[in-house]
């Protein structure tokens, strides 16, 4: 009999993925900040502080901040219970990592 249901993602993957975002997460953050100051804009907003991004420091932190607060819950959660709070917890963790790339590009 086959149901309509989808996979299921398995507990060694969301640890590898959680995992993964937490080590990620620094060198996301360095390597957009060194593109954005590599832009004639950025630098100039270093060096003058002219012509800065208008995106408040809130949401950066706040998504720097929420990374890790759902990935490493997510890390120790028990492998044999809720794997779907898990995995959604791990695909909150990656967009919150992703928005802070993303907001941080925005900045260039």
């Amino acid at each position: 009999m086959n149901t309509c249901q989808p996979p299921q993602p398995t507990a060694r993957a969301l640890t590898g993925w959680s995992l993964a975002g937490l080590l990620l997460l620094l060198p996301t953050v360095v390597l957009a900040w060194v593109a954005v100051l590599a832009t004639e804009r950025g630098s100039r907003c270093l060096m003058y502080g002219e012509q800065c991004s208008a995106v408040p420091g809130g949401a950066l932190w706040g998504c720097f901040g929420a990374a890790p607060a759902l990935g490493a819950p997510a890390l120790a959660w028990p492998r044999t219970r809720w794997t779907s709070a898990r995995a959604g917890a791990v695909a909150l963790q990656w967009g919150a990592q992703l928005m802070l790339g993303a907001l941080i590009l925005s900045g260039a």
